[in-house]
């Protein structure tokens, strides 16, 4: 069954039973800042594909899966890699292309917000999966939520922890579990620091939120059909890395949406 986008999605802040609460992944997020580490979201995006995802079809440039330059969901105007490209405050940096063959390209960003007062570093970290592949990312996106493919990375004069080590994980895409069984996990061999997770995708809550680390907080999911285009994305980690609480951070991801 082929699916499509609609225009008014609805944002939840999760309140399901978690291991860790919203104040455990608030003090990490504090503590850090006063350590004077920066703040990282990870996002993995499985870029747009006409032909293996299950898919209203998009124009040929927009859902060729192998094409991240000009892919719906990266190198168009509204994606990852276009649209932070494009923002005031935030900055690209060059960062070494990742070694798994099935990541086509991946960017990083930086920006400076203030948190309680304090002048903070922020970081993005995005991944472009090929379109094909999107099982394999949405696998991934699950293996760092539970603390694995934790990495220090270096990259213009920047050291920091990202992958399973990220204070913000991202899933950015088509809701593959709608086409596909969810993936089967062995018991987790690491126990992830406290983060928040996001998955822009259709219908995200009823696939995604059950299968999310306990010490994950879901922060945001979706009810209904959703555009995962970058500006609920920008607008949503701003929010939260500036210390607003959860509705205020579903506000901003909604409005900006509307916008």
């Amino acid at each position: 069954m082929r699916r499509g986008h609609a225009w008014v999605p609805a944002l939840l802040l999760c309140p399901l039973a978690q291991a860790v609460t919203l104040d455990d992944v608030v003090a990490r997020l504090d503590a850090d800042v006063a350590g004077g580490k920066p703040l990282v979201a990870h996002v993995v995006v499985a870029l747009c594909d006409n032909e293996f995802q299950g898919i209203v079809p998009v124009p040929a440039s927009l859902g060729d899966g192998d094409a991240p330059q000009s892919n719906l969901y990266w190198g168009a105007m509204y994606g990852v890699r276009s649209y932070f490209r494009r923002q005031p405050g935030w900055q690209s940096v060059a960062l070494a292309p990742a070694r798994d063959s099935r990541v086509l390209d991946r960017v990083l960003f930086k920006r400076d917000l203030t948190r309680n007062g304090k002048s903070t570093q922020v970081l993005l970290v995005a991944e472009a999966w090929r379109g094909r592949n999107i099982a394999d990312a949405i696998r991934y996106f699950l293996e760092l939520n539970r603390g694995e493919h934790a990495e220090r990375m270096r990259a213009g004069g920047l050291e920091f922890d990202a992958g399973g080590a990220a204070h913000v994980i991202v899933f950015v895409g088509h809701n593959g579990l709608m086409d596909f069984a969810a993936p089967s996990l062995p018991p987790a061999k690491t126990l992830p620091g406290p983060h928040a997770s996001v998955v822009l995708a259709c219908m995200s809550d009823s696939y995604f939120a059950d299968l999310l680390s306990g010490n994950s907080l879901p922060l945001i999911t979706t009810s209904g059909l959703m555009a995962p285009e970058a500006y609920t994305l920008a607008a949503l980690i701003e929010a939260w890395f500036s210390g607003a609480d959860g509705s205020q951070v579903r506000l901003a991801a909604a409005s900006a949406y509307a916008k």
